[in-house]
C-alpha cells in the first residue's frame, strides 16, 4: 500500500530511541525525509540518521534541541526547512518521566514533565501551524499520549500521566483550530510497550505486566509506530481530533 508520504519531510521529536526511533525508521521506509529530533544524544540520533540513510536511501538529518525551549523549536525548524524542506508531519514524541512517587516529587520535576511533554507539544505545533498557515501548507501533527492518562499509573507517575492528560485536551481544541486549514491533528495512546523508559521494572518482573494486557504481553515499538506512520499519511485524510488506543486490549470501547 503507497502510503503517499514519498519525499514529505517528518519532525520526529525525541526521535533517536524508543518508540520514536521506530517512527523514524518506519517513515524513511515509506520514503520519508526525516528529522531526527535529540536535545543531548548526539552519538545516538547520528547513528541513526546514518542508518537511515544507507539502509532506506531517504534524507535524514538530526537536529539538537529542547522541545520545552522556544528558541531552540525555531531553530529547529529553521535547519530542517534549510537542509530538508518545510515540514509535512509532526510527531510530538519526547517525553519525560519522573521517576519519584508523588509524595517525593519535587516541584521542578513536576514541572519538567510538564514543560516537556506538555508544553513542548505546544510550542512544536504552533511552530508548523505559524509557518503552514501563512503559505497555504497542509499538514500532519501525531502526538504521544498514553493509556496511563486514562488508567494512571500503580507506580505514581502522576506528573507524566497529568501532562499525558492534557496532550489529548490539546489534540482536540487544536484539530477544532486546524481543521478548516488543512492541517490534521490526532494522537495515539499507546499501552504498555518495552522501550529504556519501562525496561528496568519490566526485566524486573516480566509477567507482573504480560498479566495486565488482555493479549497477554507487552507492545512492541514498531507496532505503535505502524499506527502513527498511517496518520501521517494520505489514507488519514479523514481523520482530525481522535485519539487511537494501540494498547494490546487495555483500552476497550
Amino acid at each position: 500500500m503507497d502510503l503517499g508520504l514519498r519525499d514529505k519531510v517528518a519532525l520526529v521529536t525525541g526521535g533517536y530511541r524508543g518508540l520514536g526511533r521506530s517512527i523514524c525508521r518506519m517513515l524513511a521506509d515509506e520514503g520519508a525525509c526525516v528529522a531526527v529530533n535529540h536535545r543531548h544524544s548526539p552519538d545516538q540520533a547520528n547513528e541513526l540518521v546514518q542508518q537511515i540513510r544507507r539502509q532506506c536511501g531517504t534524507a535524514a538529518i538530526a537536529v539538537a534541541g529542547d522541545v520545552a525551549n522556544e528558541a531552540d523549536v525555531a531553530r529547529m525548524f529553521d535547519q530542517i526547512e534549510q537542509e530538508l524542506g518545510p515540514v509535512d508531519a509532526l510527531i510530538n514524541n519526547a517525553a519525560y518521566c519522573p521517576p519519584a512517587a508523588t509524595v517525593d516529587l519535587t516541584l521542578e520535576e513536576f514541572e519538567r514533565a510538564m514543560h516537556v511533554n506538555l508544553a513542548g507539544t505546544f510550542l512544536c505545533s504552533r511552530e508548523l501551524a505559524r509557518r503552514s498557515l501563512p503559505a497555504s501548507r497542509t499538514g500532519k501533527i501525531v502526538n504521544i499520549s498514553s493509556q496511563a492518562a486514562f488508567r494512571g499509573s500503580e507506580s505514581g507517575k502522576t506528573a507524566y500521566d497529568a501532562s499525558k492528560t492534557g496532550i489529548i485536551g490539546f489534540t482536540i481544541s487544536l484539530a477544532r483550530e486546524m481543521a478548516p486549514h488543512g492541517i490534521l491533528v490526532n494522537c495515539v495512546a499507546p499501552g504498555l510497550m518495552y522501550t529504556e523508559m519501562l525496561a528496568p521494572a519490566v526485566d524486573a518482573d516480566p509477567e507482573r505486566f504480560n498479566r495486565r494486557v488482555p493479549l497477554g504481553r507487552l507492545g512492541k515499538t514498531e507496532e505503535i509506530a505502524a499506527m502513527v506512520v498511517f496518520l501521517c499519511s494520505r489514507h488519514a485524510d479523514y481523520m482530525t481530533g481522535a485519539t487511537v488506543d494501540v494498547s494490546g486490549g487495555l483500552a476497550m470501547h
